[in-house]
């Protein structure tokens, strides 16, 4: 099997064929990243040649496989032709496999027609997930993300309209010091305009070799506290009103949450407040400090 550097895929996608499909990322720009550090190129797609033959030698072990996610910060920037021709690829391993999913940027989106994206729903392109981390515009902006919460709303409405359901990524703690609860706020304004199937919270963690660590040393960015991070999930939570999953699995989460909105909304507020109220500053923070790697 081709793969090139750490290998990230959701938790939720444990249990999916992993085929690298490229790698890095093609904004490699957001001040906070770190995840494809360890590559020596910004972006590279993988050879058509050499996904056909991690599919062929996958075919020989597993035989029957549901679902294939492409790996990469973004697949789903490759052209229409070229998703369509990658799903017709699979079917020759795999003749009843059933969905594709990626991590696709909001960009990546942009422009494919809402007919193109129809055409991949129907190859089985399905459950993409996307890290739009936050709905705070003011932050998105500082941290380069490339795009504005309006742009993530115009482009999942895109992909509703084709039937393709789609993922968050959130990133507590992006708003910083003293923003918690307008970041949580700005963020559920947006959401609450989607259908996520699944809210992935991570907590942000900086590590030295990020822009944001510099903007720290500059004094332009204050990180917040651990228990702020905490009051910022319950806020986000507390103002979600859409029908969702919201899971922290990572290992940057403290704290795990796992639960159905709105079902499940009271028990997790209740349970963060517990922790709110309970748990000791330093020790969360240690936690942070040794987390070597996302």
């Amino acid at each position: 099997m081709h793969y090139t550097g750490t290998i990230w895929r959701p938790p939720y996608e444990a249990y999916s064929l992993l085929i690298q499909v490229t790698a890095g990322c093609t904004h490699h720009s957001c001040k906070f990243c770190t995840l494809y550090e360890d590559l020596p190129f910004k972006f590279k797609l993988s050879p058509f040649s050499e996904i056909e033959q991690d599919l062929a030698e996958a075919s020989k072990y597993y035989h029957k496989v549901p679902r294939i996610f492409f790996t990469g910060a973004n697949p789903f920037v490759l052209n229409t032709e070229k998703l369509k021709a990658l799903a017709k690829m699979v079917k020759e391993y795999y003749p009843k496999y059933e969905t594709i999913g990626c991590f696709a940027r909001i960009t990546d989106i942009t422009p494919k027609t809402v007919e193109e994206l129809r055409e991949l729903r129907a190859l089985g392109y399905d459950g993409i997930t996307i890290g739009v981390e936050t709905g705070d515009d003011e932050m998105l902006a500082f941290m380069n993300k490339g795009f504005q919460s309006k742009d993530t709303i115009e482009q999942c409405k895109k992909l509703e309209a084709a039937n393709i359901s789609y993922n968050f990524f959130y990133l507590t703690g992006i708003s910083g010091a003293g923003r918690a609860e307008i970041g949580a706020k700005e963020t559920a304004k947006v959401f609450n305009q989607l259908h996520p199937r699944i809210i992935e919270s991570s907590m942000l963690t900086i590590y030295k070799n990020s822009e944001l660590y510099e903007e720290i040393q500059k004094g332009n960015w204050r990180e917040e506290s651990e228990i702020e991070k905490l009051i910022e999930l319950k806020i986000l939570i507390e103002n979600l009103k859409i029908t969702t999953r919201i899971v922290t699995d990572g290992a940057s989460n403290l704290i795990q949450v796992r639960g159905n909105l709105p079902k499940d909304k009271e028990k997790l507020m209740k349970h963060l407040q517990y922790q709110i109220s309970n748990v000791d500053e330093s020790v969360l923070r240690e936690y942070r400090v040794n987390l070597r790697h996302l």
